[in-house]
């Protein structure tokens, strides 16, 4: 199973680049944020003839975030993070396909920090914590996958000293996505590429994708049970290369099958 995450930076805007993708790579699910389209302006049917399902929870202007399934629609589990009942952005959906819940997410950008904005960032990531810890004790097959819009590390920002007090890699969000992993996530691509620098965010401005002068801000975090399930992971790199890209590109793992438990025949009774 191939599990996927895209910033799509507009779908509508980059649908012919969300399309071909699918195409070339065939990934089984994947969580899109950054739509930038309010419900009605979904292109459920373009991707219906590409042959995915989806859930969506669209805003006009900017946010956003939809699941697609290959082949199936994903049952629509929450819409929405718990914990605020006045928060109105469309940064959070969950569903269930082929026995894994996924949940899509866009965490806030924070900028400038400190700030109003940073604040509103520190509480969501607090209640995404809150939501994923309930996700754990629910023993669940569980991947959280979407732009987090934190760099974990030195290792996963270009340059890192010119990023010390930016919203995306102050301490208080390094901590916050470290404690996250250690209530007993596993970040899947640093899990297998431990020691590798690894992009999927490359700035429009001053060439950043020709110099490679990128971050790791989309991440898919794997609950316990899916670890050892764990294949290959990476970055389609060369998508943020295309003519009217997102400038992100797509993150993805693969996920060996379940196994499952052999039931011995029971005796006949004499």
């Amino acid at each position: 199973m191939k599990i996927a995450t895209f910033n799509v930076n507009g779908i509508n805007g980059r649908l012919p680049v969300l399309l071909r993708w699918l195409a070339e790579a065939a990934p089984d699910i994947v969580c899109l944020q950054e739509l930038k389209a309010p419900d009605e302006r979904f292109p459920g049917r373009a991707l219906e003839v590409a042959g995915y399902g989806a859930v969506w929870q669209g805003q006009r202007a900017w946010n956003g975030v939809a699941i697609l399934a290959k082949g199936r629609v994903p049952i629509e589990t929450r819409r929405g993070l718990p914990g605020d009942d006045e928060d109105k952005q469309s940064r959070y959906i969950e569903a269930a396909v082929n026995g894994v819940l996924v949940g899509c997410l866009y965490l806030p950008n924070g900028n400038p920090a400190p700030g109003p904005k940073f604040d509103y960032k520190t509480r969501w990531f607090d209640r995404l914590r809150s939501h994923a810890a309930g996700l754990l004790a629910s023993g669940a097959p569980v991947v959280l996958a979407g732009d987090f819009n934190v760099m974990p590390t030195d290792l996963d920002v270009y340059k890192p000293e010119r990023w010390t007090d930016d919203a995306l890699f102050r301490p208080e969000m390094r901590a916050a996505f470290h404690d996250l992993v250690a209530d007993g996530w596993t970040d899947a691509l640093r899990h297998l590429h431990p020691g590798e620098t690894i992009y999927t965010f490359w700035d429009y401005l001053r060439n950043a994708y020709g110099r490679d002068a990128g971050l790791r801000i989309d991440h898919l975090l794997l609950s316990p049970d899916l670890v050892p399930r764990l294949a290959t992971a990476g970055v389609d790199r060369a998508v943020r290369g295309w003519e009217k890209a997102s400038d992100h590109a797509p993150a993805w793992i693969t996920l060996e099958p379940a196994k499952t438990a052999t039931r011995r025949p029971r005796g006949r009774r004499s």
